[in-house]
């Protein structure tokens, strides 16, 4: 490692202090629980597909740990935020704010309701939105008209406003309601990374005229693929549930429908496997508040480097521990990258900025100076419940 960086080698020393001297991924499913058991449930029942014992039941379940009235099923979280932002009111031609740092499925589901994402800035405390900032910004590219919030350039109506729970850190939820209010914008939250983080003591995705899950392989909890509505609002759920189910109305044998719909349902094998990872959930949260604690005190005298830590009031689930560099050494990042995956310890940079992608270059935007900023300074670190040294 002669060629790395000085702070290349520390981060190496530090992450290994924590993990062991082996590979370690960057973020691998646990199945410790009753997958095989309930899978197997699944299978001998016969529903395999998307009706079955095991959707209702991890509905409810979900329900249940977060705390939401009502939690819909899906296939992934990009059909949940692209059904939640559909029935929050969002329609071709209208614009969303949704922050440039975070993954591409958060503009394309704006897209696939013929929306426009409206890019906007970060900050640094939560990794998420700034509605601070954002309020600023409004003041001077909006107006009120007729109930609604018009963006004076485009002429287009800013319809909804859509959160993301950066890496499971709660985001700064009370300020981006009170902007929601005062500028007549539907909330949704993306908690797609955020299961078992609250804000508050309140669980993500409850806040919002809706929220959405991911349980993707790489999540704290999976299904396989999969994710999930979450809404207190009973025509809401109602709604969703017939959409992702192709909008089929009712009917013994007649296959009737009544709107354009999705084929978006969870099937009942994936919903089996939800359950029992579900089951592990609050064992797995703990494991990473461990790993969380470990890296925190390793890099305690690692100079030009933090790990992030949960907001104030906030408890975060901790899905991908975050290494955020300093600015001055941000030109190190990747030397650090390179120093890690050298010797099979996983680490990735966040997101390319979305405003910077090929389809996204040409939609509207705010300065993103934070967003750059940590652009190009955060490092995610194994996050694995399996990694931590005993």
């Amino acid at each position: 490692m002669a060629h790395h960086s000085t702070l290349a080698r520390q981060v190496v020393d530090a992450v290994q202090q924590v993990v062991g001297s082996g590979r370690a991924g960057l973020h691998e499913p646990r199945f410790a629980g009753n997958e095989w058991t309930y899978r197997k449930e699944g299978l001998d029942s016969t529903f395999g597909s998307s009706v079955g014992p095991f959707v209702d039941r991890f509905e409810s379940d979900l329900a249940a740990y977060t705390g939401s009235k009502h939690a819909v099923a899906v296939v992934n979280g990009t059909a949940a935020l692209h059904i939640a932002l559909k029935l929050a009111g969002v329609q071709p031609g209208d614009e969303v704010l949704v922050p440039a740092l975070t993954f591409v499925a958060t503009a394309n589901a704006i897209a696939y309701c013929g929306a426009t994402p409206h890019f906007v800035d970060c900050e640094e405390r939560t990794l998420g939105l700034d509605p601070q900032a954002l309020r600023d910004y409004l003041r001077g590219i909006s107006e009120i008209r007729g109930g609604q919030c018009l963006n004076r350039a485009t002429g287009r109506v800013i319809r909804a406003v859509l959160p993301v729970h950066t890496f499971g850190h709660p985001v700064d939820v009370d300020g981006v309601l009170a902007l929601a209010r005062d500028f007549h914008l539907a909330m949704v939250e993306d908690a797609a990374e955020s299961i078992g983080s609250t804000y508050h003591g309140r669980h993500t995705g409850t806040f919002g005229v809706m929220g959405a899950l991911s349980f993707n392989g790489n999540k704290a909890i999976t299904t396989g693929g999969g994710g999930a509505i979450l809404t207190n609002d009973p025509e809401l759920a109602r709604h969703a549930k017939h959409l992702t189910t192709t909008a089929k109305v009712p009917h013994r044998w007649d296959y009737l429908h009544d709107e354009i719909g999705y084929n978006y349902r969870m099937p009942n094998l994936n919903a089996a496997l939800g359950c029992a990872q579900l089951e592990q959930l609050p064992g797995f949260l703990a494991e990473k508040r461990r790993l969380f604690e470990g890296y925190y005190a390793a890099f305690s005298a690692v100079p030009h480097a933090r790990i992030v830590a949960e907001p104030p009031g906030c408890r975060s689930n901790y899905w991908l521990q975050t290494l955020l560099v300093d600015e001055s050494a941000a030109e190190q990042r990747d030397a650090i990258l390179a120093a890690t995956n050298d010797i099979g310890l996983m680490t990735r940079p966040t997101w390319v900025l979305l405003d910077r992608l090929p389809p996204y270059r040409e939609c509207p935007k705010m300065a993103l100076t934070v967003a750059a900023s940590l652009a190009r300074r955060v490092i995610n670190l194994p996050s694995n419940v399996i990694t931590a040294n005993a």
